[in-house]
């Protein structure tokens, strides 16, 4: 059975790493990558790969929230080059707001200036409406709260919070709101990831992995490879209670149905 990663960093991995996955992509029954970006450079070599490997590698084109924002000259330029190259990107991503920046600068008793960041992502809420692509998005705890007050705002209903972490309140906004998460491979060892799997409906979920980033449990110093997300949803389907094969089936439709994959 296939199945599809929802949501990686591809051009974050050195060149043989890159070329390694995308080689036994097929060996491993994955189907495809969704391949989000970090800024323009990233952005661009994201095209790159996915002008070379189509069919394997669908792009999406952001800003990574957990770093410095941009000058509004480089950010208007950012916002050019993905007006121009949406044909060829699936969604825009990623996205969103910097929890582990923000709460590491107040631990640091730094100051730390949110209201920026917030408006970049209306900024990139209100271009993804206006080209009707999905939306990708890095927002845990209370940060979602404020993600789905703009997505609410501006009546948006495609948006996939990836590596999703939040209150059962905001969990049950993001249930009735239609929007998607997805799960990783800490599902093998994180308690509440486990609880959040019971909890969101089959519906509306995908899986991940964020490669290249690192995983502990069976995981543990291994190199995050899309291969992974067969276990996650085997994982799924343990927690669910559901038939293997009901879990792959689920989650490879809302992948393709979400992303409009071809």
């Amino acid at each position: 059975m296939y199945g599809i990663d929802a949501h990686l960093h591809l051009d974050q991995y050195d060149k043989a790493a890159q070329e390694q996955i995308i080689s036994e992509l097929s060996e491993h029954k994955i189907k495809g990558v969704v391949t989000v970006s970090m800024n323009l450079g990233s952005c661009m070599n994201t095209y790159q790969l996915a002008e070379a490997n189509p069919g394997k590698i669908y792009p999406a084109f952001g800003f990574h929230p957990e770093q410095p924002l941009p000058s509004e000259k480089d950010i208007d330029l950012l916002f050019q080059w993905i007006f121009k190259h949406q044909e060829i990107m699936v969604a825009i991503g990623e996205v969103g707001l910097p929890y582990y920046e923000r709460t590491k600068a107040e631990e640091e008793n730094r100051q730390f200036e949110l209201a920026p960041y917030i408006h970049l992502l209306e900024k990139f809420i209100l271009l993804a409406k206006e080209i009707n692509k999905p939306i990708v998005l890095h927002s845990v705890y209370e940060d979602a709260v404020s993600t789905c007050e703009l997505l609410e705002k501006h009546r948006i209903k495609k948006a996939h919070f990836h590596w999703y972490k939040g209150s059962a309140s905001t969990t049950k906004r993001l249930m009735n709101n239609g929007y998607f998460i997805s799960i990783t491979p800490d599902v093998f060892y994180e308690k509440d990831i486990q609880e959040l799997v019971k909890k969101y409906p089959l519906e509306q979920m995908m899986v991940e992995t964020d490669g290249p980033w690192p995983f502990e449990g069976p995981f543990a110093h291994k190199m995050t490879h899309p291969k992974i997300i067969h276990e996650v949803i085997s994982k799924i389907a343990e927690i669910k209670n559901l038939p293997l094969k009901t879990s792959y089936e689920r989650i490879m439709e809302n992948t393709i149905q979400f992303y409009d994959l071809k």
